[in-house]
């Protein structure tokens, strides 16, 4: 196959990486970018034809992530299904802790949204469309090594090996691919010894756009609002943390069982559970690499760091990530600097890990927090709770923390035409 010539390689077309290849070609267009993804695009599939799944897996954008979406211009197409979360509900089974936030209080629309990955995808790949972005798909990253202007990739494609030439290689193509470690990236793991179940639910009652954050003793319980962005319906997003025994016994129970199982879970704030769809489930674990840089590659969003989902900050905080690297990509631009130096990618790594140490305290501690504990620490926890419903310092900073406006953020005005960066500092 003939050799490709390109500036970056994005290793991995999925919502961080499609997120990515949209955040460079709309703020640094000087910059030519191909995207290596495993998976066919299909040619019918357009945002035109979605119609939504009852089993969709979806993600809990933040309202940062609305923002960034907003100066990529993609959020009038994704918020024709994504559907607001407008109150959290956070509360320990069996105890009189809890703390209520809502939107209305911080003179916003909403704290977050709820959108199906599909539906993401769909979006993402149809802006890109328009874009001089190239995709090679299917294909494969399977090396890489060091050329006179950055880096050689191999890619495999159509069964046949070809190079790809490049400044710099991005890898985001998730946690569980294995080109991090093939590319020599050691990675640290916690093992919280629990599981996530992921499924979508049916309740009696209407969620009423309201997020649910239900803790006890086996780990937390999240219920997020599901469905319409404009009717408050009975459908929610589950995510259920269950060791592996428990995981094992609800997998084999019939739907009607898991539902009652979830029930005695969760309790009656949303009446009845009337149904419950597929359900899939992932082994949670904190993945960290230390160094995520290096000449000419970086890594992003789960290749980078992998969170406990109980805060709901992963896609969010990889977002914030990519769009760190993409202003790094355009100060190096404006300076007639190669983006695949050390020094711009390790600038990077620097401002974004502030971030990644910010969210990843935020979720961890939760965990710890709201695990297993003597009555004492719990009685202590729920009074916690409960001031940090009664003092609005403490709960703005929670807020912003739900709201994925606890670190700095770059934001971008003209950038694509005048190259100069607009920042907005959320600290």
């Amino acid at each position: 196959m003939t050799p490709v010539e390109t500036d970056l390689i994005i290793a991995g077309g999925g919502l961080a990486g499609a997120s990515l290849a949209l955040a460079v070609s709309r703020l640094v267009p000087e910059l030519r970018v191909t995207v290596v993804e495993n998976h066919p695009l299909a040619p019918d599939a357009a945002p035109d034809d979605y119609q939504p799944s009852y089993d969709a897996r979806s993600t809990a954008l933040a309202w940062g992530s609305r923002l960034i979406f907003e100066q990529l211009g993609l959020w009038p197409a994704l918020s024709e299904h994504a559907t607001p979360i407008r109150h959290i509900h956070v509360s320990d089974r069996g105890r009189f802790g809890a703390t209520r936030l809502h939107a209305e209080d911080h003179r916003q629309d909403a704290l977050g949204y709820v959108a199906d990955n599909r539906w993401m995808g769909l979006c993402l790949v149809a802006a890109l469309r328009e874009t001089p972005v190239r995709w090679l798909a299917p294909a494969e990253v399977r090396g890489l090594v060091p050329a006179p202007t950055g880096v050689a990739v191999t890619v495999r494609r159509e069964g046949r090996d070809q190079v790809v030439t490049g400044r710099c290689l991005v890898v985001a193509d998730g946690g569980r691919s294995g080109l991090r470690e093939t590319l020599g990236f050691r990675t640290r793991t916690e093992d919280y010894g629990q599981n996530a179940l992921i499924a979508n639910v049916s309740t009696s009652e209407p969620h009423r756009f309201t997020a649910y954050e239900r803790f006890d003793e086996s780990g937390p319980m999240a219920l997020l609002p599901h469905g319409s962005p404009t009717r408050a319906g009975h459908q929610s997003a589950l995510v259920w943390t269950l060791d592996d025994r428990n995981l094992a016994e609800v997998l084999a129970l019939p739907d009607d069982d898991k539902c009652r199982r979830l029930q005695e879970r969760f309790g009656w704030r949303l009446g009845r559970f009337t149904r419950i769809g597929a359900c899939s489930h992932y082994p949670l674990k904190l993945v960290t690499v230390d160094e995520p840089v290096r000449p000419g590659v970086a890594l992003i969003g789960n290749a980078a760091h992998a969170l406990h989902p109980v805060a709901g900050q992963g896609f969010n905080l990889a977002l914030r990530g990519l769009m760190t690297l993409v202003e790094q990509f355009r100060r190096a631009v404006d300076q007639g600097r190669d983006i695949g130096e050390l020094s711009v990618l390790a600038a990077y790594q620097r401002q974004h890990r502030q971030d990644w140490l910010k969210t990843v305290y935020f979720s961890d501690s939760l965990i710890r927090l709201f695990g297993p504990a003597p009555a004492p620490l719990a009685g202590a926890r729920d009074a916690g709770l409960v001031g940090l419903d009664l003092l609005p310092p403490a709960k703005r900073w929670f807020v912003r923390q739900a709201m994925g406006l606890g670190g700095r953020r770059p934001f971008f005005g003209n950038a694509g035409r005048t190259g100069r960066e607009v920042y907005h500092d959320d600290r």
